[in-house]
């Protein structure tokens, strides 16, 4: 028998090939992250120590800006699973937001921004790490649009792990979405 003309031989080999490349990976590490909007698109994404986290909440994560008792507060958090992380949080504690701002992440106290995580060790065991005067960042806000609200943004910053110690690099982050007021 001659394998050349073999059609067993074939079918084996094409069979080979598609499933070589068609294995694919579903997880959001392989995802590319979505690009950086202003039309209420519903997204929040970064990269974690180089790792993409793009949020599975399906674009329902609450996000307000907020006047209370004459005080501005504002908070999006996206949800997605990178290594110990399960939640990246952006916001502001009694402090005003306008478009074309950037804001430095230092910590959660009054008139200040800040970021954070929250790590979770186990079923049992979760921390939330701060930015703070050490780890620090930017948020970016590009888009604050009252009359649609839409809020748009990018950022960065970094953390500690508060189980390791090992700095927590977040970069490359956006988010697109809607906002109560």
């Amino acid at each position: 028998m001659n394998i050349k003309y073999c059609p067993f031989y074939f079918i084996i080999v094409a069979f080979s090939i598609f499933t070589l490349f068609s294995c694919n990976n579903d997880d959001d590490n392989n995802q590319i992250l979505p690009p950086a909007t202003q039309t209420g698109a519903g997204t929040f994404a970064c990269t974690i120590n180089g790792q993409n986290f793009i949020d599975t909440s399906g674009g329902f994560f609450n996000c307000f800006y907020q006047l209370v008792d004459g005080e501005y507060y504002f908070n999006i958090q996206g949800q997605a699973e990178i290594g110990m992380i399960t939640s990246i949080n952006l916001g502001t504690t009694k402090k005003e937001i306008t478009e074309d701002e950037t804001l430095f992440l230092i910590e959660n106290s009054n008139n200040s921004t800040w970021a954070g995580a929250r790590f979770l060790l186990n079923v049992n065991s979760s921390e939330f790490s701060n930015t703070n005067q050490i780890n620090t960042g930017e948020l970016a806000i590009t888009k604050l649009d009252f009359e649609n609200n839409i809020v748009s943004g990018t950022f960065w910053f970094d953390l500690e792990n508060p189980y390791t110690g090992e700095l927590v690099q977040i970069r490359e982050g956006r988010f697109d979405t809607l906002f109560t007021q």
